[in-house]
């Protein structure tokens, strides 16, 4: 599994455009003298082997893929905004984008997304030191770089030096690999150990580590945040960047000769020729885009898709499909997010002021029509780590008139609360047109209960950046999840008052602090899932997080030359539609025939059978759609 627990920024991504040109020749190259292969390396100094391991591995779980899979055609996608780096790490990266281009780099090990148990990856086999600090692996000596080099030993103990860098400029990374990471040890060039700093329960779920290509950004200097701002770093996994244009798109092929080709857990996945993101701005305009056939696939998770403007020519005549799947798989962060930087946000009284004063329950039976359910807080679906007695506030006017008032506020003119020249006016910043009617509603509650709430849109990329840099009021906004609750990069004082951190509420609390660091220290499964729930029940009680919405679907319309497995989808599939993933994507294919069938209907004006599929196989709530 890739590990990478800095928490990105969950955004949709949809389908993009064809018929672009080709990359100018100073986007598509590499650093100057970076591929010569002239270069030093690292120290190479083999450790000794210990005896008696016990070597496991899994080639038994069920696959998931269709042999029914055909290779081949173009897949397009879209983005709202062109990445500001190419990077992964250091300043601009954490964005959309990066998942992409993460989703190339396969881990060691993975989670099968139906067992959840361990499955082979760069590594063919594993084994648990009795220290429960340390896990061995046997690396697939076929697993090969992008560029052609064998993967070894030494990538893996180069992230380390890759990652405690200074010159990544990456301060959380810095110390996740210093303080979490003890040592990657070589024991030949296909055996190495991964050693945590300390003991700690599900440690596969830290070790699984990705490589580095060692031989592309060694040695690293100064210059790595500017000299690889746009270069094309090879991989591990399925496709690569091909080609791309700043601001209007980015080209992903297919590895013909792909070392994993036929493993079992990745055999007829990873389908198509080509994916390619292009830059379209505005949601709607997508909309029109996948309408003329020139997006494969648009989500309706917004109900306003899937009830109205589902009534479409393209749908109601059997062009294009939909289907609403549900799965099971903890639920991103969705909501507002406070900053108590801010003078307004500084006091608890006046942070439960505001979450009184947000009428979510209206926006889901007004604007979202009930089809999505409200979130209770920011980390509920990891089973027995969630504390599911927590409620999110109610909407309550009494209530924000009590905490107020005592606290010598008083209404002005226009209603708003206002003491010694401050009002409880606040910005609320946002990255997706399509968010403003909840928005407009959220305004109008807020406005009943005493509360300005002013409204920002951003292109998502800017919009990300401002919170990392600690300069919103409230953010609007999910983060995405982990196998397990992961509290000290969000929560913890370590990351408050700083830029560049998940920290966004800038959270400093002593009682948070010692919870969570008792949480990270913990061997014990039930003592840690005490602490869970003792962190989640602090962290409601501070208040800086008002919890939304949670979507326990996937929702989408896709062109009928798409085809899914029999199953559709995985318990794990938060797209169905993901090309790249190597835990749940790529499980769709394009078939070229009825591509044809279909762009002939539509010439003739024929009409086929409308197709609208509901799949609960994997549904957890009681609620039916």
């Amino acid at each position: 599994m890739r590990i990478h627990p800095l928490l990105c920024l969950l955004l949709a991504v949809c389908a993009g455009l064809a018929g672009c040109r080709d990359a100018p020749e100073n986007e598509k190259r590499a650093p100057a003298g970076v591929l010569s292969g002239v270069h030093e390396t690292l120290p190479r100094v083999y450790a000794r082997m210990p005896e008696n391991i016990e070597w496991l591995t899994n080639d038994t779980d069920p696959v998931f893929a269709s042999p029914n899979a055909r290779k081949g055609g173009l897949f397009r996608a879209a983005l709202l905004s062109f990445p500001m780096t190419f990077r992964v790490v250091g300043p601009d990266s954490n964005g959309s984008f990066r998942s992409a281009i993460l989703d190339n780099q396969l881990s060691l090990i993975n989670i099968h997304p139906n067992t959840r148990n361990i499955i082979p990856e760069l590594a063919t086999h594993w084994a648990f030191d009795p220290d429960k600090k340390t896990m061995y692996f046997k690396l697939d000596k076929d697993a090969r770089w992008s560029d052609g080099r064998p993967v070894t030993g030494w990538d893996y103990a180069y992230t380390l030096t890759f990652m405690r860098s200074e010159h990544i400029i990456a301060p959380w990374y810095n110390d996740y690999y210093t303080r979490e990471i003890e040592q990657v040890k070589v024991y030949d060039d296909y055996t190495i150990a991964v050693k945590s700093t300390r003991a700690v329960p599900d440690l596969h779920l830290k070790l699984g580590i990705s490589p580095t290509p060692e031989h592309f950004f060694y040695p690293l200097d100064k210059e790595f945040t500017s000299r690889y701002n746009w270069a094309v770093v090879p991989n591990t996994g399925p496709y690569q960047i091909s080609e791309f244009k700043k601001g209007r798109y980015i080209r992903f092929a297919r590895k013909k000769d792909w070392w994993a080709k036929n493993r079992r857990y990745v055999k007829h996945r990873f389908n198509v020729d080509t994916v390619q993101y292009s830059v379209i701005r505005d949601y709607n305009l997508q909309w029109e885009y996948f309408k003329k056939g020139q997006l494969e696939t648009f989500g309706l998770v917004q109900p306003k898709y899937w009830y109205d403007k589902s009534k479409t020519r393209v749908i109601e005549n059997g062009y294009v499909h939909r289907i609403w799947f549900f799965n099971d798989l903890p639920r991103p962060g969705h909501g507002m997010w406070l900053n108590q930087d801010k003078k307004i946000f500084s006091e608890s009284y006046r942070r439960l002021a505001f979450a009184h004063a947000m009428n979510i329950d209206k926006v889901i039976d007004k604007v979202l029509r009930g089809d999505y359910f409200r979130l209770a807080q920011p980390f509920f679906g990891y089973g027995e780590y969630t504390d599911t007695t927590i409620s999110p506030r109610p909407y309550d006017v009494a209530k924000v008139e009590s905490l107020m008032t005592k606290q010598g506020w008083r209404r002005a003119d226009d209603g708003i609360w206002s003491r010694n020249g401050q009002r409880f006016s606040v910005t609320v910043t946002y990255g997706y047109e399509d968010h403003m009617p909840r928005l407009v509603v959220l305004k109008e509650e807020a406005r009943k209960a005493g509360i300005e709430l002013k409204l920002e849109k951003m292109d998502p990329s800017s919009m990300f950046k401002k919170f990392l840099e600690k300069q919103h009021d409230v953010a609007w906004m999910g983060w995405s999840t982990g196998m397990r609750p992961s509290y000290w990069q969000g929560w913890h004082s370590d990351n408050a008052h700083k830029p560049q951190t998940n920290n966004i509420t800038n959270t400093d609390d002593p009682q948070l602090d010692a919870l969570i660091d008792q949480y990270r220290e913990s061997l014990d499964e039930t003592e840690r899932i005490r602490l869970s729930r003792a962190i989640q029940n602090k962290i409601h009680e501070v208040c800086a997080y008002v919890p939304t919405f949670m979507v326990p679907y996937v929702r989408v319309a896709y062109w009928r030359w798409l085809k899914l497995p029999e199953f559709h989808g995985t318990r794990m599939s938060g797209s169905l539609f993901d090309p790249f993933s190597s835990t749940v994507g790529g499980l769709f294919w394009m078939d070229p025939d009825l591509y044809d069938d279909t762009v002939s209907a539509m010439k003739q004006g024929d009409t086929l059978p409308p197709v609208t599929l509901i799949d609960h196989q994997f549904k957890v709530t009681k609620e039916s759609p």
